[in-house]
């Protein structure tokens, strides 16, 4: 039985690219080659690179990137877009949970969600960092962004979402969170490129700062920096609050 993230992305790539947490890749992207001293000889994953969007817009500015994704609709979408552009972008299908790199990049980025924290279990959301990790260089870094615990303790999810969704979005409803396993429980509506309606089961984990830093320092990362994660706009200078709903998260070995 196909898991909801799995489902959800099934000819979703234009839908994909029109929602509204999809529109801030530019600032991103500028943020990215910033942390990176806009060196172009260093390698970059993009784990859950989804349409390509900041991998597309990271070899527009000459870097040689990767992208791995779960879904084939997703990546098709991430080719058709990198070759209206004549990129040459290495898009490849792999799990999050079961990658084949080892020691490879300089830098691994998850973005908007990529995987990370989607899962099901606790365990699989470890091994994705696990695999990040692993496909890092001695001294390489990882960046990713994933829900903060510290937001639905102080707001509604369901009135963020909708405060932000477009005609045409996915929409959520009959939201609950879980104080116990700081895990969200939803159900989304979504409409596919084909027009098919999609009523899906969704079920997300939020993480707490502390919980990050020490998952992180598991895996022997030296430097682990924590922000809020503004949309289009990240910066060091955002210090993480209970305002985010997301976290930026900016580890280096």
């Amino acid at each position: 039985m196909k898991q909801w993230y799995e489902e959800l992305f099934e000819n979703y790539g234009m839908k994909y690219d029109n929602e509204c947490f999809t529109q801030g890749t530019i600032g991103e992207c500028d943020f990215i080659e910033k942390e990176i001293d806009y060196d172009k000889s260093l390698r970059i994953l993009d784990i859950g690179c989804g349409t390509g969007r900041h991998a597309i817009e990271l070899t527009t500015r000459g870097y040689a990137v990767v992208g791995v994704d779960l879904s084939d609709s997703q990546l098709k979408r991430a080719r058709e877009k990198a070759s209206v552009h004549n990129l040459q972008v290495l898009f490849q299908k792999h799990d999050a949970r079961n990658l084949p790199f080892s020691h490879e990049f300089d830098l691994v980025i998850m973005l908007c969600e990529g995987g990370f924290s989607l899962m099901e279990t606790d365990e699989m959301n470890y091994q994705i960092l696990l695999n990040a990790s692993n496909s890092l260089t001695q001294k390489g870094k990882l960046i990713f962004t994933t829900l903060n615990a510290l937001f639905p303790l102080f707001h509604s999810v369901k009135d963020f979402l909708d405060s932000s969704a477009k005609e045409g979005n996915a929409k959520c409803g009959s939201i609950s969170f879980d104080l116990m396993t700081f895990r969200e429980h939803s159900i989304v509506h979504a409409e596919d490129d084909l027009g098919n309606k999609k009523e899906l089961h969704c079920n997300v984990r939020y993480y707490t700062p502390s919980e990050i830093t020490w998952l992180l320092k598991t895996l022997d990362f030296n430097t682990i920096d924590i922000f809020g994660a503004k949309l289009g706009n990240f910066s060091r200078d955002d210090k993480l609050s209970t305002e985010d709903f997301e976290m930026l998260v900016i580890a280096e070995k």
